[in-house]
């Protein structure tokens, strides 16, 4: 019988050793169980083959073509990256909605000896179990927000956090994108969908007794929009706020942003549409000290005329509970570390 998962909790618990993702890659590089790997049982072009099979010529005929590529690719997968399993592996094997392809891979396998089993209701079921979690219930989690101005260590501070025992999520790695004009990073930003179980899970992992600090955000990441329970917890979550001097930022911000200063071009084409919020004026300062090799007066002049105005004005329209102002006079290692220290006790006396 197929496996049923009632909660994200018990596909994280689950005993199966290999999760098997036997849809496209195309299907699977959108989203997938977490740990999963993928062994077509069609590929790409088979998918879109036997698809419109089904809609031109026959249900009968696209079943049969498409068992036929279904048994040689399984035929494949075994001679490859299954050759090595022995006679106790346990596999877990699912599709788009536990149908023919997942069925057939693991009965294939089970034919061979393996107890292989099938999820219900295959990926399809997976992504409700997401779904439900992130949109239509209230996180059980108690959030705390790091905030404060661009350039404070934030992301870093997270890290250091974390080795101090505090539950943390980091939202920008999880999106890829460090969340500001140029926040995108030397890689791609995952789906929406893929984002959403990364993020499911990393709340799952969590205890919901202890607090989980998040970096203050926007709803949206890049092109990743947080889902509404995880938004409405930030926007009600507690606060410690960093300080820093600007030419303390600036030199930390040179540093961090350091990948993004390679590319000029790139970087001065993220700059325009800043003209027709901050004037051309500004824009060319901007873009004369990146010229000019400067990173830390472009930093430090982005700080001043676009993103602290900006932090400024979002704050002022909401009022939130503070659980203490932290002022870190270095963002070096050690600068960070106290920095760190200094939150760490905030967030301990206040559970």
């Amino acid at each position: 019988m197929p496996v049923k998962f009632a909660t994200l909790h018990d596909i994280a618990a689950h005993n199966a050793d290999t999760i098997i993702d036997v849809r496209s890659p195309a299907e699977f590089a959108q989203d997938h169980v977490p740990g999963a790997i993928n062994l077509p049982a069609l590929s790409n072009d088979q998918r879109a083959e036997i698809g419109t099979m089904y809609v031109r010529d026959s249900a009968f005929r696209a079943r049969k073509r498409g068992a036929a590529m279904v048994a040689r690719n399984v035929a494949d997968h075994l001679d490859g990256s299954l050759r090595n399993h022995d006679g106790g592996w346990q596999p877990l094997v699912y599709c788009w909605r536990g149908g023919q392809r997942s069925g057939s891979f693991a009965s294939i396998l089970q034919q061979i000896g393996w107890r292989a089993e099938t999820i219900a209701g295959g990926y399809q079921s997976y992504r409700r179990l997401v779904h439900d979690y992130l949109y239509e219930a209230p996180l059980p989690h108690r959030i705390v927000l790091l905030d404060g101005n661009t350039g404070t260590g934030k992301t870093a501070v997270l890290a250091h956090l974390r080795d101090r025992g505090i539950q943390t999520i980091d939202l920008e790695a999880l999106a890829a994108h460090r969340g500001s004009l140029l926040g995108a990073i030397n890689a791609p930003q995952p789906a929406q969908k893929a984002f959403e179980t990364a993020l499911a899970q990393a709340f799952v992992a969590c205890d919901p007794s202890m607090p989980v600090v998040i970096e203050a955000e926007s709803s949206k990441i890049g092109r990743i929009n947080l889902p509404p329970s995880v938004w409405s917890a930030m926007c009600a979550a507690p606060r410690v706020m960093i300080a820093a001097s600007v030419a303390t930022r600036a030199a930390y911000l040179a540093k961090a942003y350091a990948d993004v200063s390679t590319d000029l071009t790139a970087l001065s084409d993220r700059l325009q549409p800043m003209r027709y919020i901050r004037g051309h004026a500004v824009v060319d300062a901007w873009q004369a000290a990146l010229v000019s090799g400067d990173l830390q007066n472009f930093a430090a002049s982005l700080m001043e005329t676009h993103y602290d105005p900006a932090y400024d004005k979002a704050r002022a329209l909401q009022e939130h509970q503070l659980l203490g102002h932290v002022t870190a006079e270095t963002l070096d290692f050690d600068g960070l570390r106290r920095t760190a220290d200094q939150i760490a006790a905030l967030i301990n006396r206040a559970e």
